[in-house]
């Protein structure tokens, strides 16, 4: 009798830009993974989260996945764009696929400290900017329907790297005394970060940056070392930033506790995997 080949667990990853189409490559290890996003370019298949059809058709297609991770872009839009995006399409996914597990992916802009606290999980959450505060909503929303939450740092990778950018073209400025935290992560851990909650079912709301958050000063002298160029000008802070003007320590030792390790524990340690052209 021949054997037949164990199929792997699907896995929906609803969002194809520069995390989930990540999160798909390191997916493909563990599932079938089809992925989604408005336009169909670069994903497997269309579907707007904002349309019961279109999401009703897809949950036709894939009854019953693994799970389902929500890393789909607002396309930098504002509270309308967040809220259809994020809340809508949570919704959406949840009424679609109301036995499996959502991860949805957030942000630690949720958190609104400016004095240098550390945070964690069960830190206070009062952000100011509408944005944060949907995320807020839809995170709330996965949280009483049995999902997950991963409230991911600023975001950086090969060819997306707002600092190293503003160094290398002229444009960084230290703000005030620089003592403003980065907190950050590299695309492809956070991608397995995200794939580490789907494989281990672990529910809740879990960090996901590095092990080392940096002062702005401390990252620009080690750029400024790293490339032989000099330090930034000093200037005035921005409290204009799109995701509000903080400065706390996120800390990530909920999800390490699982078993997750980054592959870059720091900001500088990734600068040979940033091509700079």
């Amino acid at each position: 009798m021949l054997n037949k080949r164990k199929m792997k667990p699907q896995l929906i990853i609803a969002g194809a830009g520069y995390l989930g189409q990540e999160i798909a490559r390191q997916a493909h290890h563990h599932f079938q993974v089809l992925t989604l996003n408005k336009s169909g370019e670069d994903a497997d298949a269309t579907c707007d989260l904002t349309s019961p059809t279109d999401v009703a058709k897809i949950a036709a297609q894939i009854p019953n996945p693994a799970a389902i991770i929500h890393c789909a872009s607002s396309g930098r839009g504002g509270p309308s764009a967040y809220r259809d995006v994020f809340l809508t399409g949570s919704q959406n996914l949840h009424t679609h696929f109301p036995k499996n597990q959502i991860i949805l992916t957030s942000s630690t802009s949720v958190y609104h400290q400016t004095n240098g606290e550390e945070v964690d999980e069960s830190s206070p959450t009062e952000p100011i900017r509408e944005n944060s505060q949907i995320l807020l909503q839809a995170e709330k929303f996965i949280l009483e329907t049995g999902g997950s939450i991963a409230r991911l740092a600023g975001l950086y990778g090969p060819h997306r790297s707002a600092v190293l950018r503003k160094f290398l073209d002229g444009t960084a400025v230290i703000e005030d005394q620089g003592q403003r935290i980065l907190n950050q992560i590299h695309v492809t851990d956070a991608a397995s970060a995200t794939l580490h909650l789907a494989l281990s079912k672990h529910l809740g709301i879990y960090n996901i940056s590095d092990n080392e958050p940096i002062s702005q000063l401390a990252c620009y002298q080690g750029l400024a070392t790293h490339f032989n160029k000099p330090l930034p000008p000093r200037g005035e802070k921005n409290t204009n930033r799109k995701r509000a003007w903080t400065h706390k320590k996120v800390l990530n030792q909920k999800i390490r506790n699982t078993g997750w390790q980054p592959n870059y524990p720091s900001y500088l340690s990734a600068l040979a995997s940033l091509p700079t052209s």
